[in-house]
């Protein structure tokens, strides 16, 4: 996966990953299945331009939902949570 763009898919802005960007300057993000650890660093050095320390990725289940009377099940996805150097910071997540 060469492609540094397919790797991250979105941002999550919650309450809890914007409680992280003020604690410890941590961001995350909804990455590829198959993206790892190392490749998830690359993408978001590139795209942008700050320097990562840590990262930590985990693979959230899916849950069930209703429709009507069926049940069925949401596709299981990958979060990626990301360390930045102190002083980097990425415009995404400080209009949260």
């Amino acid at each position: 996966m060469s492609n540094h763009f397919q790797i991250l898919k979105k941002p999550l802005v919650t309450e809890k990953s914007t409680q992280l960007l003020a604690d410890g300057n941590w961001v995350c993000f909804r990455v590829d299945s198959s993206a790892n650890k190392i490749q998830v660093k690359q993408a978001v050095e590139k795209i942008f331009n700050v320097t990562v320390l840590q990262v930590n990725t985990m693979v959230v289940s899916g849950k069930n939902r209703r429709f009507g009377q069926n049940v069925g099940r949401t596709k299981p996805w990958k979060k990626a949570m990301l360390r930045l150097k102190e002083g980097d910071k990425i415009d995404l997540f400080e209009g949260a």
